[in-house]
C-alpha cells in the first residue's frame, strides 16, 4: 500500500497564487507611482488635519503612515486608501482642547476596539440599505467637499499661484494624451517644483504647513490614568470616531467597488479599520479612516491592488524623514492642482444632466439634494449618508403606504362581504385601513381576506384587531383568511395582545 507524502512547506507556499504586482512589472509600475503620487499627497492634509484636531503636524502623519500600512494588510478593499481625515479631526478636536494628547490616543484605541466589535456583528451589512440615491449626493458632495477644501489655499495669496495652479491643471489633462507611463499629478508636482526651485518663486509651500518629522513613531500606551473617569470622558468621542469612521470607509469602499466593478469584503473592512486604530493609538497618532480624495488619486491613476495602499504609507515615511528638506519645497499650488482635478473627475455629471433630471422621479432627487445640502452644510460626509438614507426611507414608506387597497365584495344574498387586501401591510399603509370598512352597513358575517397581501409588524396586527373589535361591537362576525406562513405567524403570536382584548 503506497502512502502519499504531504507538501512541504515551501511546496505549499510555491503553490499559493502570486499578487498581481508580482506577476506583472507593468501593474508594479502602476502601483508604485500611483503610492507615490498619495503620499505626496497625503502629506499637506494630514498636516492640515493635525492644525484641525489641534496636535503636532506629526500626529497627523504617524496617523497617516501607520493607517496605510496596517489596513493594506488588513483591509478588506485592495486599493483604498486610509489615514488621518477631516472628519476624524472634528471629532476630536473638543477632546484634544479639553484633556490634552493623551485622551485622544486613549479615545483612537478604543474606537478602534469598538470598530472591531461592530465589524465582527456584521454592521457593514447595513450598506445594503444605502439607496444608490444616497450614493450619488454622497459621491456628488465629496467632489464639492474637495474642491472647497482647496479654495483657502488660493486666498491671499502670490498671483504667480494662479498661473502655476492652471499650467498644472492643463499639463494634468494634457500629458494623459501623450503617454501613460508616469501619472500625470507626479509630473506635474515634479515640474512646478524644479519651476519655483529653479526659478527663485516665492509661493506657499508643503513646508509652510507644520514641521515634518524626523524619525518613526515609537510605539507606547496613552499617558492617561487609566480609571472609570478616564473612559466616562474619553468613551462618547470613542463611540463617534468609530461610527463616522465606519460609515465613511464602507461608502468608499462601495465606491471604490463600483469604479472598479469588483467587490469587496466589508466585513473584513470594519475590523481592519479598528485594527489600524488600534495600532495608530499605540504609536501615537490620531485616528483615521477612509480618505475618498486619495482613494480617487490612487483608482485614477491605475492602483487595484494593497500594494499601492501600503507604499502610499511607507513612501510618506520615506518623504517626510528622508527627503523632508524638498518635500518641504513642494509648492501647494501643485497639490491643489491635483486635487482640483480630482473633484472634478468625482463628480458625477450626468446626475445633474437636464435629461437626466427630467426622468429621474422627484423622490430621487429630493434624496441627492438633501445628501449634498447635509453634507455641504455640516462639512460631514457621515450626517448627509444618515440624512439623506432616512429621507429616501420616509419617501419608500409615503409610496408604498399607497398600495396597499381594499375591495369589498358582496354576496348575491347579501348575507356576506368579502374585503379582497392587497399589498404590504406595515405601519405607514396599515394606519388608513381602518377606515376602509363600512361597520355600520355591512352583513353580520365579514371576511377579511388577506392572500394578496403581507404583515410586516405589529401596527398591522393591531389595525387588523381594531378592525374585527369594531365588527364584534356591533354583534357582527369579522374572519381573517389567506394568511401567509409569515403573515399567519406575526399574526397569531400578537393579535389580542396589541389592544388589550384577550
Amino acid at each position: 500500500m503506497s502512502t502519499s507524502v504531504p507538501p512541504s512547506p515551501r511546496t505549499r507556499l510555491r503553490s499559493l497564487p502570486r499578487p498581481a504586482w508580482l506577476r506583472s512589472p507593468e501593474v508594479l509600475r502602476t502601483e508604485v507611482l500611483a503610492g507615490l503620487v498619495v503620499a505626496l499627497a497625503l502629506i499637506p492634509e494630514a498636516i492640515s488635519f493635525s492644525i484641525i484636531a489641534g496636535v503636532d503636524p506629526g500626529v497627523g502623519l504617524f496617523a497617516s503612515f501607520t493607517m496605510a500600512v496596517v489596513i493594506s494588510i488588513v483591509g478588506g478593499r485592495p486599493a483604498m486608501i486610509s489615514a488621518a481625515t477631516g472628519a476624524v479631526a472634528l471629532v476630536v478636536a473638543p477632546l484634544v482642547h479639553d484633556h490634552g494628547l493623551g485622551h485622544l490616543v486613549a479615545a483612537v484605541i478604543l474606537g478602534g476596539l469598538i470598530q472591531i466589535v461592530l465589524g465582527g456583528v456584521g454592521v457593514a451589512g447595513l450598506m445594503r440599505f444605502v439607496p444608490r440615491s444616497v450614493m450619488v449626493g454622497f459621491v456628488n458632495a465629496l467632489a464639492i467637499l474637495i474642491f472647497m477644501a482647496q479654495v483657502p489655499e488660493l486666498i491671499d495669496v502670490p498671483w504667480v499661484v494662479y498661473p502655476l495652479v492652471a499650467g498644472a491643471l492643463v499639463l494634468m489633462v494634457a500629458l494623459p494624451r501623450l503617454t501613460t507611463v508616469v501619472p500625470a499629478p507626479l509630473v506635474s508636482i515634479i515640474a512646478l517644483t524644479a519651476l519655483t526651485i529653479g526659478a527663485g518663486i516665492a509661493v506657499p509651500t508643503v513646508g509652510d504647513k507644520g514641521a515634518l518629522p524626523s524619525a518613526l513613531p515609537v510605539p507606547g500606551l496613552p499617558d492617561v490614568p487609566f480609571t472609570l473617569d478616564t473612559l466616562k470622558i474619553i468613551a462618547p468621542y470613542a463611540l463617534a470616531l468609530a461610527l463616522v469612521g465606519l460609515m465613511e470607509s464602507l461608502m468608499t469602499a462601495k465606491l471604490v467597488d463600483d469604479l472598479t466593478d469588483t467587490h469587496s469584503n466589508k466585513t473584513r473592512e470594519s475590523i481592519g479599520q479598528g485594527i489600524a486604530n488600534v495600532v495608530t493609538g499605540f504609536f501615537g497618532g490620531m485616528g483615521g479612516c477612509a480618505m475618498i480624495g486619495q482613494t480617487m488619486i490612487n483608482v485614477k491613476n491605475g492602483a487595484r491592488t494593497r500594494l499601492s495602499t501600503f507604499l502610499a504609507g511607507a513612501f510618506l515615511m520615506v518623504l517626510c524623514i528622508s527627503f523632508g528638506p524638498i518635500v518641504s519645497d513642494i509648492p501647494m499650488a501643485a497639490l491643489v492642482a491635483v486635487m482640483v482635478l480630482v473633484s472634478f473627475g468625482t463628480f458625477d455629471w450626468h446626475s445633474i444632466a437636464p435629461a437626466t433630471l427630467k426622468r429621474m422621479p422627484t423622490g430621487e432627487i429630493t434624496v441627492m439634494v438633501v445628501t449634498v445640502a447635509a453634507v455641504v452644510a455640516t462639512d460631514n460626509l457621515a450626517i448627509g449618508v444618515v440624512l439623506g438614507t432616512i429621507t429616501a426611507m420616509v419617501i419608500f414608506a409615503r409610496r408604498v403606504a399607497h398600495l396597499a387597497t381594499v375591495e369589498p365584495v358582496l354576496d348575491p344574498d347579501g348575507t356576506r362581504v368579502v374585503y379582497t387586501v392587497t399589498g404590504e401591510l406595515f405601519f405607514a399603509s396599515s394606519n388608513d385601513l381602518v377606515h376602509q370598512f363600512d361597520y355600520a352597513g355591512d352583513p353580520d358575517t365579514v371576511i377579511i381576506d388577506l392572500a394578496a397581501a403581507h404583515i410586516w409588524d405589529a401596527s398591522s396586527v393591531a389595525a387588523l384587531d381594531a378592525i374585527t373589535t369594531k365588527y364584534a361591537a356591533r354583534g357582527k362576525t369579522a374572519q381573517i383568511t389567506g394568511l401567509n406562513h409569515h403573515s399567519a405567524k406575526i399574526h397569531n403570536s400578537l393579535t389580542g395582545e396589541l389592544t388589550g382584548t384577550h
